[in-house]
């Protein structure tokens, strides 16, 4: 798909971040009603809605291209597969956002929710989720001998889904205060069991079965280096945004890659008149919070400035306090996580013969997330080692969608895989984040060789110079590829979707200065592919 500005996600070898400057178009004004810095997923979002109020917007962007995480790319050499490389599911996304801005964008549901192998009494086997609820409780059944734990597991996730009916419309509300989401949650049991005692206290109460609470853990671990009994309870906020998205709690498949939603929402913003400028990066901003602040940049051949009424950051809480000039107000963040792309000329046969590996894959395939498992991991890296059994989830997005991959590749077979580790903080790769991300790499897949009938090595297509077709990027590779600071996927730890002591304002997006805003993934109620921060960072400005 192409913008009507010439945009376009997934067309070379290589389209991911780089540090190309040029391309884009230079400002036209000397002021603009707002200057945008950042040209993600969430800028343009804010560039859509401020457009279409009859704003004059310019979105500047330090890449050559537009999207941020959320891109397609060919990243294999003469391989027409476009890969969702950073981000690659939709959960957060409010339809909303995509009604009233008029995106060409759509999502589909994977019919299996998730599958765990696991080895007992030396015999394979695994918890099948999805499917039917019949077909869920049979496999419930088969791993634990009763029905006991799918009965506990309905009751849980029937909570949770009350939960998200009543929380995830107010993402797009004015931040309300603590004691008013409490109200109208309106369920004090499922408030305490998610908002204020460690997650963990829960898994253990509603479940017996170490698999099964594994699996329920992991939705607290995503991006999220944390233990289940965490004081913090960073693994609640991390649990709370991924059984809350679209009020069910469902991770959709972007049609077209996530880069499909990029091109949509930069038609949106073009087609009302925002301006956007690629190779453009932003070197500071001047402000009294009063009159019109200054945006400075520089392109590949020259420097300049352009004035606004306000300055919308699509960027982390650190990188908005460098453009003021600010020392940073909280602790450096850290990422901690391994993500692997490949591209398979089949899928691998699995050792569990009782479930079709096109089910398996379709899904979120679970490896090592048992949940003492997960808690060995945690020990692990918090004393500074790899995990020795590193956990880790797959899912494959060409079942759901094959119009990622070229007609050839779908008629030979070719599927795509995206691996998600846990437990690996930036800090274990600081040392040699090239040697260390090849042992990681080797340990994850061998913990799924486990599971398969033949080595995944053997199922890898080749690029056109004959190499696999894999890739990896630690939290390191995302920091320096994306500017996330220490590689983390949500810019910083994720916030509770209430007023939480930090100085957020009406909409969880306003700063110490009146006249700008933070619009990343670390304003309050952030993170993940939502366009939530872009969309409240335009009400604010707009007085809505």
């Amino acid at each position: 798909m192409t913008t009507s500005a010439g945009f376009r996600q997934g067309d070379g070898p290589d389209d991911g971040p780089d540090d190309g400057q040029g391309g884009g178009q230079r400002p036209r004004r000397a002021l603009y009603d707002a200057v945008i810095v950042g040209g993600g997923h969430n800028g343009l979002v804010a560039a859509a809605y401020l457009a279409r109020a009859g704003k004059s917007v310019l979105v500047l962007e330090r890449l050559g291209h537009i999207g941020g995480a959320a891109v397609s790319t060919r990243p294999f050499a003469g391989v027409d597969a476009r890969l969702s490389r950073y981000s690659y599911l939709v959960s957060l996304l409010p339809a909303k956002i995509v009604r009233e801005l008029g995106l060409r964008f759509e999502v589909r549901r994977r019919t299996i929710s998730s599958y765990t192998p696991v080895e007992r009494a030396g015999r394979p086997g695994g918890l099948l989720v999805g499917g039917g609820e019949a077909r869920t409780r049979e496999s419930f059944a088969r791993l634990t001998g009763s029905d006991r734990e799918y009965d506990n597991w309905r009751a849980f996730y029937g909570t949770t889904a009350e939960v998200a009916r009543t929380v995830f419309p107010t993402l797009t509300e004015p931040l309300p205060t603590r004691e008013e989401l409490r109200d109208r949650v309106g369920d004090d049991a499922a408030w305490r069991m998610l908002f204020e005692e460690p997650l963990g206290v829960a898994v253990e109460r509603n479940f017996a079965d170490d698999l099964v609470r594994g699996v329920v853990l992991t939705d607290g671990l995503i991006g999220t280096f944390a233990d289940a009994h965490d004081p913090s309870l960073a693994q609640n906020r991390c649990f709370l945004y991924h059984v809350i998205g679209g009020g069910t709690g469902d991770w959709d498949v972007p049609v077209g890659g996530m880069g499909a939603l990029t091109d949509a929402l930069a038609e949106a913003a073009l087609a009302a008149g925002a301006e956007i400028a690629t190779g453009h990066e932003a070197l500071g901003i001047d402000t009294d919070g009063a009159g019109p602040a200054e945006v400075t940049y520089r392109t590949a051949t020259s420097e300049g400035a352009v004035a606004a009424g306000t300055v919308l950051v699509n960027a982390s809480p650190r990188a908005l306090a460098e453009l003021l000039g600010r020392p940073p107000v909280e602790a450096p963040a850290e990422g901690a996580q391994l993500k692997v792309n490949m591209l398979l000329r089949r899928l691998p046969r699995l050792r569990d013969t009782s479930v079709d590996p096109r089910e398996a894959f379709g899904g979120t395939f679970h490896i090592a997330e048992g949940y003492e498992q997960l808690a060995r991991a945690h020990a692990e890296a918090a004393g500074g080692e790899l995990p020795s059994v590193p956990p880790s989830e797959i899912y494959c997005h060409s079942l759901t969608d094959p119009t990622i991959l070229g007609r050839d590749l779908v008629e030979q077979g070719y599927q795509t895989l995206t691996l998600f580790g846990l437990h690996t903080p930036a800090r274990l790769f600081e040392k040699d984040n090239r040697g260390t991300r090849e042992v990681l790499l080797a340990g994850t897949l061998a913990q799924l060789d486990a599971h398969l009938a033949e080595p995944l090595t053997e199922c890898l297509a080749l690029d056109e110079d004959g190499r696999p077709c894999i890739e990896a990027k630690t939290p390191l590779d995302l920091e320096r590829e994306l500017r996330l600071p220490g590689g983390h996927i949500f810019h910083r730890d994720l916030s509770w979707p209430y007023e939480d002591g930090r100085e957020a304002g009406r909409w969880g997006v306003e700063t110490e200065y009146a006249n700008v805003l933070l619009c990343g993934a670390g304003a309050v109620r952030g993170g993940g592919v939502s366009g939530v921060p872009g969309h409240n960072a335009a009400m604010a400005v707009l007085g809505r």
